[in-house]
């Protein structure tokens, strides 16, 4: 039985156990200094805190200081933290990692160096790998698309990307990984799964502006929802194929796909909800970090917009829902309508 050892006891680390489990994995799960409360819980025989959902079956549980252990002889590791933890917990590991076939990639958003640059994740893993003397990093297959923790978790019915430059690589784990409930399509664009992965959760708190706004009204804005859905869309696919990704990735399961389901219930989408609703920017950050819930888009529209200014500058006029997001972000926006609407519009012909 292949070993694969998930670095993260999250929503999303826990949750992506039960398909592994479910395909005859031998799974190993590490809860980062973080994840103490969530694997005391599961340890009690208690459904994991973040999906409400039991861990699977014969799932072997590591805490923060057994890192070596859990690393210890296997084939697949799988990064599974916030994207601030990327960097430490990739350092920590990295002697494990570079002895594994694979290293499999959950987290999203970019990582910002101590000299400024700003890089996808698995740019920075690379770039991570290199500064502290390892060459012989293994393949990188980033994991995205649609995928609910809780309904992962609970085998509903699931459909995701691995997307890796080896494509025979991609291709591998989809075969060995899918189960009857967990779909997965294989793709050489990691570029394109990357640039979707961050970028739909900053254009998340756009769709969600619009529900809060019905929400404070009373009255519908679909349409504004829609419009927004369709520009988040149109920059995603914009701003990968700046980056030599296939224009087409933005209109699938990374693109589409997942700023479906992250617009429908996503972390980010009810931070978005509370803005429309007229909390101000920091105050609502505030109350959802209060409640353990991370909002990734916040942070990665600041680095969106760096990585925009240093690898795609001539293209930064046509991402105007990313810059209205960011206008919001930053606070002093009291019409949050009218700047989203202006960004998503179609200009007068």
């Amino acid at each position: 039985m292949s070993v694969i050892t998930v670095l993260g006891a999250g929503a999303m680390g826990s949750a992506i156990c039960t398909p592994l489990a479910d395909a005859g994995w031998e799974v190993r799960l590490w809860g980062t200094w973080l994840d103490d409360h969530l694997l005391d819980a599961v340890e009690k025989g208690e459904n994991h805190p973040r999906t409400n959902e039991p861990l699977a079956e014969g799932v072997k549980l590591y805490r923060s200081d057994q890192l070596e252990e859990a690393l210890d002889g296997a084939d697949t590791v799988i990064l599974s933290v916030a994207s601030v933890g990327v960097e430490k917990v990739t350092k920590m590991a990295l002697p494990g990692i570079v002895k594994a076939e694979a290293l499999m990639v959950t987290s999203k958003g970019f990582l910002e160096f101590d000299n400024g640059d700003v890089l996808l994740l698995p740019d920075s893993i690379r770039r991570i790998a290199k500064e502290e003397g390892y060459d012989n990093l293994p393949p990188i297959v980033a994991v995205a698309g649609p995928v609910k923790a809780n309904e992962c978790a609970a085998r509903e019915p699931t459909a995701t990307i691995f997307g890796c430059k080896d494509k025979d690589v991609a291709i591998k784990y989809a075969r060995s990984i899918r189960t009857d409930n967990y779909a997965i399509e294989a793709t050489d664009d990691e570029i394109g799964v990357e640039i979707c992965a961050p970028m739909k959760n900053v254009f998340a708190i756009a769709l969600g502006i619009a529900d809060g706004l019905q929400e404070k009204t009373g009255v519908p804005h679909h349409n504004l929802k829609a419009a927004t859905f369709n520009e988040a869309v149109r920059e995603m696919s914009i701003l990968g194929k700046s980056q030599g990704a296939a224009e087409a990735t933005a209109f699938g399961l990374p693109g589409v796909g997942d700023l479906e389901v992250t617009g429908l219930s996503g972390r980010n989408k009810f931070y978005g909800v509370r803005l429309g609703r007229g909390e101000k920017p920091q105050e609502a950050l505030e109350e959802m970090a209060r409640l353990e819930q991370t909002v990734e888009g916040v942070p990665a529209a600041g680095l969106a917009k760096k990585f925009v200014d240093q690898h795609a500058s001539d293209i930064a006029d046509q991402l105007p829902l990313m810059n209205a997001v960011i206008e919001i972000l930053a606070g002093g926006v009291d019409d949050v309508k009218s700047v989203v609407g202006n960004a998503v519009l179609p200009a007068r012909p």
